[in-house]
């Protein structure tokens, strides 16, 4: 890590301590937990208490990060293949320990990073002019063995090896999804070895069809035209020339996922399925021997809903809408101060709502500790964000998240 990373202050427990001792976060779970929004929080975090060059890399298709920091729908186009940076004011800065941090954000650009790829592993121009002339290259490259997870999983180790930032977050697809993009290095090596592709290859590279496959080449050709198969298995040919250096990246980056430089986190809400989630991927990790670093809970409820003293006083407030006088002395004192006046019918039916939904909020706060007491007998970091009075879409916004995310355990 850089300079600043060192100097800052990484013996405090919590997720700052751990954002200042990696160089590679990948934050994943379930959809709509605010994974993305916990991610550009942390990157946010990263930058402005730490002092460290942080880059926010969203590989989620639904493409939540921009709005995240505040760009805006205009700010999508732009994301796509570039690294952007965020402007932190001077505001941001203020708690900054050392010198003042840089935030980008780039979104994964499926196309540009294909035609890299094969720049870098053609073993020679002619191979990879070819390829990228082959006129069926981007629609299988579109649907090639999860393409979109593999690409993610190249850029990371770029990004790991160019040095350009202190940190790297890395906003995952869901949770499922997530492990497809863990796997993808495996994935990749594994089509190389595949019957699949000596299928497809074998009659191509040999001058001699066998009896068996000629006629079949031969209908299917006539079928889905005279090129279609030919095109396919050229593709696949020139494709193997380049084994050696994709399967060669693709054990570095599976050394790269359970390096110590490495950290994962999980976010969850504490609804029944996200935290089933959010348990079966910690285990996952745990089991890859990937370094699990924190659950992040997020817009939990408050622990004061699950307080004896507030059942309490929900209760009394609940008898109170069947004491006429405080009903009628509670309706006065409305009137005083609303510009409408609410009848005594109003004011009962308000208290009544109120100390009802209370009980409902009670008792889903016992349900949420008691999920998660069963996620933090994972042994794990985890840490907890209330629901904000307001919406997660500029700066200011994603520093009072990541205030309660660095809060500590």
């Amino acid at each position: 890590m850089a300079q600043a990373r060192r100097t800052s202050k990484t013996s405090q427990p919590g997720l700052e301590a751990l954002l200042a001792s990696k160089s590679m976060v990948i934050v994943c779970g379930s959809g709509g937990t605010g994974k993305t929004t916990v991610a550009a929080s942390l990157g946010a975090v990263a930058a402005t208490r730490l002092g460290a060059r942080v880059l926010v890399l969203t590989v989620d298709p639904a493409r939540r990060l921009a709005t995240a920091l505040g760009l805006g729908a205009e700010g999508l186009g732009s994301l796509a293949g570039r690294e952007v940076q965020v402007d932190l004011g001077e505001g941001a800065q203020a708690d900054a320990i050392t010198r003042p941090g840089e935030l980008w954000m780039a979104m994964l650009d499926t196309k540009a990073g294909w035609d890299e790829l094969i720049r870098r592993h053609a073993p020679d121009a002619a191979t990879r002019d070819k390829v990228l002339a082959n006129p069926l290259y981007q629609n299988i490259t579109g649907r090639f063995v999860h393409s979109h997870d593999y690409l993610a999983m190249e850029q990371l180790h770029e990004l790991h090896t160019s040095g350009r930032y202190d940190l790297v977050i890395i906003d995952t697809p869901p949770s499922r999804n997530a492990l497809d993009l863990l796997d993808a290095p495996a994935r990749m090596k594994d089509f190389f070895g595949s019957r699949l592709l000596r299928w497809i290859t074998v009659p191509y590279r040999s001058r001699l069809f066998t009896a068996a496959s000629k006629p079949f080449y031969q209908v299917a050709d006539r079928v889905l035209g005279s090129r279609f198969l030919q095109d396919i298995a050229e593709f696949f040919v020139l494709f193997q020339t380049m084994e050696d250096g994709f399967v060669a990246r693709a054990n570095e980056v599976e050394r790269l996922l359970v390096n110590p430089s490495t950290g994962f986190v999980v976010v969850t809400t504490l609804e029944t399925a996200p935290a089933h989630e959010a348990k079966f991927l910690a285990g996952e990790l745990q089991r890859r021997s990937m370094n699990l670093g924190a659950i992040v809970l997020n817009r939990t409820l408050p622990v004061g809903f699950r307080a004896p003293a507030a059942a309490k006083a929900a209760r009394a407030l609940r008898a109170t809408a069947d004491d006429t006088a405080t009903v009628a002395a509670l309706t006065a004192q409305a009137a005083s101060i609303a510009p409408v006046a609410a009848t005594e019918a109003d004011v009962r039916s308000v208290l009544v709502e109120v100390s009802e939904r209370f009980g409902d909020l009670s008792i889903l706060a016992s349900r949420e500790a008691e999920r998660r007491a069963d996620l933090e007998s994972l042994g794990t970091l985890t840490v907890t964000a209330p629901s904000l009075a307001r919406d997660i879409n500029d700066l200011d916004s994603l520093l009072e998240l990541g205030t309660h995310l660095v809060a500590g355990p």
